[in-house]
C-alpha cells in the first residue's frame, strides 16, 4: 500500500516476495468483497468497488480471484465488516494512523494494541493522532499512461488541488469528497489507475535516524502483517 505517507515507501529488510503477494491479494480480496457487500456489484455504479478492481489489476491479481472476491459478498451474508481506524504514537513518539477492515473490532483493537506495546509505543484516543495529517484524496497514475504536462493540465480542469510526477508514477491530490467525481473525469482520459485512495499526508515529520530504521522496520511490518489492517499512515522520515 504505497505512499509517500506509507511506511512502505522504505524497502523491506526481510521481504519475502511470494509471501507478501499472497497477502496484498488477501487484503484486496477483502476490499473486493467488503465493497460489493456495502453497494452495488456492478463497478460502473460502484466507485469504491471499481477502484478495488482496478488496485487488484494494478497488483496483477488473476481475473478469478476478483470474481470470487465479488460473489464471496453475496454468499457471506452472516459476515459484516467494519472500516475502523487506529491513533498512535509509535517509537520516537511517530505520529501512526492505522486503517483496518474487520469483522471482529476486539480482536482488531487487541492485535493492533499489543504490536504498538511490543515496539514501545502506544494506542490513543481518535484524533491524537490524525491532527498531525491533512485527510486527501490522491489518485496515483503510472507515468507510462500520460505525459507529466497532460497530467497536469487534466487533473486541474477537473477539479483537483494539485499533481506531482514522483518517481515512476503521477499523484493526484483532491478534496477527499470530490474523489471519484475527479475520477470520473480522468477516466475519460485515462484507463488504467495504480490507486485511488483517501490518505494521510503528514503536515510534520519526524527524521528517524538510521540506527533506529530496522527497529521502525520491523513495528509497521508486524502492523501490515495483521490480516485485519489495510493502510498504514506515518509521519517517520527515515534518513537515507
Amino acid at each position: 500500500m504505497a505512499g509517500h505517507s506509507h511506511w512502505a515507501g522504505i524497502k523491506h529488510k526481510k521481504s519475502k516476495v511470494d509471501k507478501k503477494r499472497s497477502k496484498v491479494f488477501s487484503k484486496i480480496s477483502k476490499e473486493i468483497t467488503a465493497a460489493a457487500k456495502l453497494g452495488d456489484k456492478d463497478p460502473d455504479i460502484n466507485p469504491r468497488l471499481r477502484s478495488a478492481i482496478q488496485a487488484a489489476r494494478s497488483a496483477n491479481m488473476p481475473k478469478d480471484n476478483i470474481e470470487r472476491a465479488i460473489s464471496k459478498s453475496s454468499a457471506n451474508t452472516e459476515t459484516n465488516f467494519e472500516n475502523l481506524r487506529y491513533e498512535g504514537f509509535g517509537p520516537e513518539k511517530v505520529a501512526v494512523i492505522v486503517e483496518t477492515l474487520t469483522d471482529n473490532k476486539n480482536r482488531t483493537a487487541s492485535n493492533i494494541r499489543t504490536i504498538f506495546q511490543k515496539a514501545g509505543g502506544s494506542l490513543g484516543s481518535q484524533g491524537s493522532a490524525s491532527h498531525n495529517f491533512n485527510q486527501l484524496g490522491v489518485i496515483k497514475i503510472d507515468k507510462k499512461e500520460i505525459s507529466e504536462d497532460d497530467i497536469f493540465e487534466l487533473a486541474i480542469d477537473s477539479g483537483a488541488n494539485d499533481c506531482n510526477s514522483i518517481n515512476d508514477f503521477h499523484e493526484i491530490h483532491c478534496p477527499i469528497n470530490e474523489i471519484y467525481n475527479i475520477k470520473k473525469e480522468l477516466e475519460k482520459k485515462i484507463n488504467n489507475f495504480l490507486s485511488t485512495k483517501i490518505e494521510w499526508i503528514p503536515l510534520n515529520s519526524v527524521e528517524i535516524p538510521k540506527e533506529r530504521q530496522d527497529h521502525f522496520i520491523d513495528f509497521f511490518e508486524s502492523l501490515e502483517e495483521d490480516d485485519d489492517v489495510q493502510n498504514i499512515f506515518s509521519n517517520a522520515k527515515f534518513k537515507i
